[in-house]
C-alpha cells in the first residue's frame, strides 16, 4: 500500500507545526513558515489545512501573529486521524463502496480471492498508524514493528 502526496505532506506539516509550536511556546504557525521548511506548495498546504481544521486537529488564527495550532496536545493528534482527515483511505483493497455496500474488485461486483488478506493489511496499517502520535514522531519513539520469525529450515 502507498500513502498518497496527500497523507505524507498532511503528517510533515503537522510534525512542523506541533515542533514550531513548543519552540515558540504556543503562538500561530503561519502556513507559509510551513511551506517553506517543508517544500510544499503553499496552495497545497492551505487546502490541507483546511480540511484538517474541518475535523477539528488545527484551530486558525487570523490577523498579525495569526496562523495554525493544533487543536490537542501533539501527544493526542494521532497520524491515522491526520492521514483521515485530508480524506486518504487507510484500505490497500481496489474494493470500493458503492451505498454502504461493499464493492468487490471482480466482475459482478464479487471479491477478488485476496480481498481478506488485503483488508486485514489495512487494519494492521491503521492500527499502527493509529498509535503513533505527532509527539512520537517528534521524538523519534516510533513503536518497532514486530520482528518476523523465520522458519528454520
Amino acid at each position: 500500500m502507498r500513502l498518497s502526496t496527500k497523507g505524507r505532506y498532511a503528517v510533515m506539516a503537522m510534525t512542523d507545526l506541533a515542533k514550531r509550536q513548543d519552540e515558540s511556546e504556543g503562538r500561530a504557525v503561519a502556513l507559509a513558515e510551513i511551506a517553506s521548511r517543508q517544500q510544499i506548495s503553499l496552495s497545497y498546504l492551505e487546502q490541507l489545512f483546511a480540511r484538517l481544521r474541518r475535523k477539528g486537529l488545527v484551530i486558525s488564527a487570523r490577523g498579525p501573529g495569526g496562523g495554525y495550532r493544533l487543536a490537542k496536545a501533539s501527544t493526542e493528534t494521532f497520524i491515522s486521524d491526520i492521514v483521515l482527515a485530508v480524506d486518504e483511505p487507510l484500505r490497500a483493497t481496489r474494493c470500493g463502496l458503492s451505498k454502504n455496500q461493499a464493492k468487490g474488485c471482480m466482475a459482478g461486483g464479487e471479491r477478488c480471492m485476496t480481498h481478506g488478506l488485503w483488508e486485514e493489511m489495512g487494519r494492521q496499517i491503521h492500527g499502527y498508524l493509529a498509535s503513533v502520535s505527532v509527539a512520537d514522531v517528534l521524538k523519534g519513539e516510533l513503536r518497532p514493528a514486530r520482528p518476523l520469525e523465520i522458519a528454520a529450515e
